[in-house]
């Protein structure tokens, strides 16, 4: 028997941290991806009180945030007796999405003892470069601004096996990151990407703007 080959594959989101000091990627795919995707952009133009003329002058990207819920479920890999969902549940997901909002332990420890040894300034160490994957075409530098688990199940030595959560992120740009960056480089690519996206819509759309205009 063969399978149905007309149903497209499901590409999954994913959010990707990268560590420059650490040889593996933190990587977190979508078990499910969510119905929805809330995205808020505000516009970096010229104040109100700006001069006559520069109105319309844009001083960089948009601030944009992106809100969704995701869902983690042990279900299917506790059916199928698989570890880790067997003896940790889903504790080793939510511990990935979690450490990206952590300085490095080793960072933290090194830093205290070049407190004690009579370090003056210590530079704050540099978290991994995270990017929320939403398809090919959209690959995008992220901070995670806020990150709430609502865990709703769990198993006898009280390990999560099912939760939600919910992710606030701020899209990092080149303004942010500067262009010779890793992050603003896929950033700009992301930019570009639009554009084209756009000039198709324009594109599809330009033979209604006669009788829009009246002509």
């Amino acid at each position: 028997m063969t399978t149905f080959p007309g149903s497209p594959r499901l590409q999954k989101g994913a959010i990707v941290g990268i560590d420059k000091a650490v040889p593996l990627p933190t990587i977190v795919i979508f078990q499910y991806n969510p119905d929805t995707l809330t995205r808020t952009l505000q516009v970096n133009a010229a104040g109100n009180d700006a001069d006559r003329g520069e109105a319309l002058r844009i001083k960089g990207p948009p601030q944009e945030t992106i809100r969704v819920e995701i869902e983690i479920d042990a279900a299917d890999q506790l059916e199928k007796a698989e570890f880790p969902a067997t003896g940790l549940g889903i504790y080793p997901v939510l511990s990935s999405l979690e450490t990206l909002l952590y300085p490095r332990s080793v960072d933290v420890i090194a830093n205290e003892i070049l407190i004690h040894a009579g370090m003056i300034e210590i530079v704050p160490p540099e978290g991994p470069l995270t990017l929320f994957a939403w398809g090919a075409k959209r690959v995008l530098p992220v901070r995670i601004t806020e990150l709430t688990i609502t865990e709703e199940a769990h198993d006898p030595a009280l390990n999560p096996i099912r939760a939600k959560v919910t992710l606030g992120m701020r899209v990092l740009t080149y303004n942010d990151l500067g262009l010779t960056h890793a992050g603003g480089v896929i950033f700009m690519a992301h930019q570009i990407m639009k554009e084209a996206m756009g000039a198709i819509g324009t594109a599809a759309n330009a033979p209604a703007l006669p009788s829009i205009l009246g002509g």
